[in-house]
């Protein structure tokens, strides 16, 4: 297939906070150097103009963009010290800190907030608002964004050398055969290959494996958030009060917590974020929640070292073992995050680095909690949905406006969808059900004679209608539901989902958030 080239000295692929940082202070350099060199101010060759690009699969700057957030402003500060005058959308400083352990029926207020938690000359964002403001400063500056543009590969040169990115092709249905409007994918050529996609970002994951990056080090940890917005009647919650919380309803040894935070207008900002290690099966994360011109490789090795020596270094490593710590539980954990306080972040201070098991390993098989079967009732006997102060995914679903056009291929492969008929209802009961926030994954029943379909890898709009006869369970996947999360990537306890990205401007599109 003939495909359009583009050449550009450096592409960044995903519009998030980090990518759009580094794309604004680069074109600020570039610059600065350039007009040093027109008043001879410093010796040297001119830069001339230099092609900076950013691409994105959502529909906008900020669309695919979801945090809590409490904002530490010192990495603002250090891009544009005047954010503040220059109109940052910030809601509000952190006036008030509160930290709770809850019950089922009680919240504990604790005396003294935990450090880590101390959010003094902090600020309270909406990410997504932070995220669109920040894409306005890049366009401002000359940098070339491209909404609507996933990055699908990766491009190699000899000796697995990165030479850009292929973006996706547009244009083809559900059987994966070319419509009218079909367009192929762009080439983006370039001296340098920023990869910011966000958590388990598809390009990423594939990179870490093609080269062995992950090779010695300890697996990545995530936790899944659930956030929503409410507006108030009054000011019983001000704006710049800040919340946390512990406990209920994660049993002990699942990690995860919540958050309250106070925003302009009266309106709340709440949520649950649930460690993708948790253990078991039937855990569903909504429901915990509702309730100089050389590119080198050697000349490159000196931004690691930048970083290393800079005082985000320092900020991560006090935290390393933070997550790992509450694998033996709720109650040692915070006497582990107390010792690592104390000691630098050493585990149990004295473990330099604390191993960590992968979500997809820690989780266990329902035959370990006594389940029988995949009812979440087990677990969640008290849940009702009202449509009033709890909703159920879909609902949420529908107001995050999540939009996909359905006719084209599912980007959610299923390697092997019989092991999620066979092995995964009676091992684990399958969790995809439950860990999916927006009911992407449904285990419905059909005929035998339709039951083959199952091998498919495309998503199925409507469940097949039983033709008679003995029955059995086929996935059925949703993906015009998904979200982008990616949890199904990272929690699929037998790794045979692949999350790709689909066609460019489809997902979330998140106002506020």
């Amino acid at each position: 297939m003939e495909r359009e080239s583009l050449e550009m000295d450096v592409v960044f692929v995903g519009a998030g906070p980090a990518n759009l940082s580094g794309a604004l202070h680069l074109a600020r350099m570039v610059k600065q150097y350039n007009d040093a060199i027109a008043k001879g101010e410093r010796e040297g060759k001119a830069l001339g103009e230099i092609q900076i690009a950013v691409i994105e699969k959502g529909s906008s700057v900020g669309a695919h963009i979801l945090s809590g957030a409490v904002m530490d402003p010192k990495g603002l500060a250090e891009l544009i010290p005047d954010f503040v005058e220059q109109g940052a959308p910030l809601e509000s400083p952190v006036k008030e800190d509160h930290f709770l352990y809850l019950t089922r029926k009680r919240a504990i207020r604790s005396p003294v907030n935990p450090p880590p938690l101390a959010n003094h000359g902090y600020y309270i964002v909406s990410l997504n608002r932070l995220t669109a403001w920040l894409g306005e400063k890049c366009e401002e500056a000359g940098v070339n964004i491209f909404p609507e543009f996933p990055g699908a590969e990766m491009l190699y040169h000899a000796n697995d050398r990165v030479v850009g990115v292929r973006t996706g092709d547009k244009g083809i249905d559900k059987e994966r055969k070319r419509k009218p409007n079909f367009e192929p994918g762009i080439d983006l050529l370039a001296k340098i290959t920023v990869l910011g996609e966000g958590v388990r970002g598809s390009l990423t994951k594939k990179l870490i494996r093609r080269l062995g990056l992950d090779e010695g080090r300890e697996p990545q940890v995530y936790s899944l958030g659930v956030k929503e917005l409410w507006e108030l009647p009054d000011d019983r919650y001000p704006a710049g009060r800040v919340t946390h919380t512990l406990g209920f309803p994660s049993d002990q040894w699942t990690y995860g917590g919540g958050w309250i935070y106070g925003m302009q207008n009266r309106v709340l900002n709440l949520g649950y974020v649930t460690g993708l290690d948790y253990r078991d099966p039937l855990i569903d994360p909504h429901a915990e929640a509702l309730l100089a011109n050389d590119w080198s490789s050697a000349k490159l090795q000196s931004y690691e070292e930048r970083v290393t020596d800079s005082w985000i270094t320092a900020e991560l490593r006090r935290y390393r073992n933070f997550h790992a710590g509450f694998r033996h539980g709720r109650w040692l954990g915070i006497v582990n995050a107390g010792l690592q306080y104390i000691t630098g972040g050493r585990a149990w201070g004295v473990i330099d680095r604390d191993h960590q098991e992968s979500g997809h390993e820690a989780i266990r098989k329902l035959s370990s909690y006594g389940y029988n079967g995949d009812d979440a009732a087990q677990r969640y006997k008290d849940l009702r949905f009202d449509n009033q102060l709890i909703f159920n995914k879909v609902t949420d679903v529908y107001h995050a406006a999540v939009a996909h056009d359905e006719d084209q291929p599912a980007h959610l492969h299923v390697l092997d969808t019989n092991v999620c008929a066979t092995r995964c209802v009676e091992e684990y009961g399958n969790p995809c059900q439950k860990f999916c926030p927006a009911a992407v994954y449904e285990m419905v029943e059909v005929g035998l004679e339709t039951g083959a379909q199952a091998s498919s890898l495309h998503a199925v709009s409507e469940p097949p209608a039983a033709a008679g006869g003995p029955l059995r369970r086929q996935l059925q996947i949703n993906f015009s539901n998904c979200v982008h999360c990616k949890t199904c990537d990272i929690m699929d306890p037998y790794q045979i989902i692949n999350w790709v990205t689909p066609e460019g401007g489809g997902g979330p599109d998140y106002k506020g958030m």
